[in-house]
């Protein structure tokens, strides 16, 4: 089967990202990236990966999943924010509703 544009990219990375950790040098990175580029089938791209183990997902997903905690607390602190403007704003109006404003 032939390589995608998407394929290639997506072995480049994983070969930085083993150059990241120490398992290729820069020249043997260059090396392999010149020849994703030069490949023509999925399974010449993926040979390329062969000698290197699996890696683990991508640093931005898992930055994904920490996203959801923060995004709760945002949510509670802009709720606490208008639940506290709201009762400021209401004993406002009842002061000067009472006239004592």
């Amino acid at each position: 089967m032939r390589a995608s544009d998407a394929d290639r990219d997506r072995v480049v990375t994983t070969l930085r990202r083993h150059v990241g950790d120490g398992r290729l040098t820069l020249d043997e990175f260059s090396d392999r990236a010149a020849s994703v580029y030069r490949a023509r089938t999925l399974g010449e791209v993926e040979e390329l990966l062969r000698d290197l183990p699996t890696l683990d997902p991508p640093a931005s997903r898992t930055m994904s999943l920490r996203r959801g905690p923060m995004l709760i607390w945002l949510v509670l602190a802009a709720l606490l924010g208008a639940a506290l403007l709201a009762a400021s704003g209401a004993a406002v109006m009842t002061q000067m509703m009472a006239g004592t404003c």
